[in-house]
């Protein structure tokens, strides 16, 4: 995330972007923040652009909560990288309730 001269926003990951991909439109680039990236990522058959719908999702999630529900979850019991990745691939996000309607259903869109 980036903030431009006027302070408006800017939401920006072209480090890793493809120009050409498979016939299938799958890439297999493993990167990123462990806690924000989709499980497809992580159990590596494959992915495509969705996953940065996942990213967005998660990011947003921190934003309205404050909290990055699988780091949370694994650092109360002093968990590893390793554990939240597991939590990730394994587990469904909770939405909170105190989210409001439009909270839950742009995070459920977007997760």
């Amino acid at each position: 995330m980036l903030l431009d001269s006027e302070g408006h926003l800017k939401l920006t990951d072209f480090g890793l972007s493809k120009i050409k991909m498979s016939s299938e439109g799958l890439t297999n680039t493993f990167c990123g923040t462990p806690e924000y990236l989709a499980p497809e990522v992580i159990k590596g058959d494959g992915h495509s652009f969705a996953v940065d719908w996942w990213s967005l999702g998660m990011l947003l999630y921190e934003m309205i909560s404050g909290i990055n529900p699988f780091k949370q979850q694994a650092m109360q019991g002093n968990k590893s990288r390793h554990e939240i990745l597991r939590k990730i691939t394994e587990q469904d996000v909770e939405i909170l309730p105190g989210f409001s309607p439009n909270a839950a259903s742009l995070l459920r869109g977007l997760l």
